[in-house]
């Protein structure tokens, strides 16, 4: 374990070995517009939800490490207090990156990067028809961390409409997270696709409580074959199965093979069993799991 002092390493140095660690991080492609009428539109991600009501989102176009200047977004937000949130799916990262380029100010990126302005309805910044969602967005306020290079600038917005390209939605309405495809930023030049494979579910904490790792038996939380997410899981339950349940469970065909099997080499049964309910939670079935751990030899 190594441990950093921030300050004691050159910034551009610390940034990298946070942006590693902190990620993957959501990508707010924001669209502005100058006092003159001249539209701004680029990534960034240091960006998130902060709350639903009202609906606020917080990104922060960071002042640049190597000259200490602010960039075009945060100058035309301190001049029009207003901002499309664009997010960025797989179909357009190359072209959302390529917007990140530091054009002269009053070049429009939209062109640069070949995406196609679309007219808001209450504020003056274009949306990105090319995003799937798109969130339109008034400034309540910035909030400035520092004045030197490398410093955010807490750019804090309340959501006045959100758009959704329908496309993007299962057939209960919901944005399924598939077919939205979105991305995230990792650190150096890593990006992270947020679908297919790399997504995988965890559920939520019972509303009642869980009986926690704690209260799990001690051969079971020790295991060397359990790992620290399968303990999460098993703790994660209301209560454990009944003696009548488990007995039941016993009785079904492939459990009464299953114990065939370990009776004949009764060395190895405690490990045979883990992996066999190791095998249950991977499919989520923890009420089976727990069965298969309280059986009585």
């Amino acid at each position: 374990m190594i441990t950093i002092d921030p300050k004691q390493i050159k910034t551009g140095q610390f940034h990298a070995h946070m942006l590693s660690a902190v990620a993957p991080r959501p990508i707010a492609f924001a669209s502005t517009i100058d006092k003159n009428g001249n539209p701004n539109l680029s990534p960034y991600s240091f960006f998130n939800a902060f709350g639903s009501k009202p609906p606020t989102l917080i990104f922060s176009p960071a002042r640049r490490v190597r000259d200490n200047t602010i960039k075009h977004t945060l100058e035309n937000i301190y001049e029009t207090m207003e901002v499309v949130i664009n997010v960025v799916n797989f179909q357009m990262v190359q072209q959302a990156s390529l917007s990140s380029c530091e054009y002269p100010k009053g070049v429009s990126e939209f062109e640069k990067a070949g995406f196609t302005p679309i007219p808001s309805e209450l504020i003056k910044p274009f949306r990105v028809k090319e995003s799937p969602v798109q969130f339109e967005c008034i400034v309540k306020q910035v909030i400035e961390t520092g004045q030197e290079g490398g410093a955010g600038n807490l750019v804090i917005c309340e959501i006045l409409l959100m758009h959704i390209n329908e496309n993007v939605l299962d057939e209960q309405g919901k944005i399924d997270q598939h077919k939205i495809d979105l991305v995230a930023r990792c650190g150096y030049d890593w990006y992270c696709r947020a679908s297919g494979p790399a997504l995988f579910e965890v559920a939520k904490p019972n509303l009642k409580l869980g009986i926690g790792i704690d209260q799990i038996p001690a051969h079971i939380r020790n295991s060397d074959v359990l790992s620290g997410n399968d303990l999460g899981q098993l703790g994660n339950v209301e209560t454990l199965p009944s003696e009548e349940a488990i007995k039941e469970f016993e009785n079904l065909i492939e459990i009464k093979k299953l114990r065939e099997v370990l009776n004949a080499n009764p060395s190895n049964s405690n490990l045979a069993l883990q992996l066999a309910a190791k095998e249950l939670i991977k499919a989520k079935k923890i009420d089976d799991a727990w069965k298969l751990l309280l059986m009585k030899s």
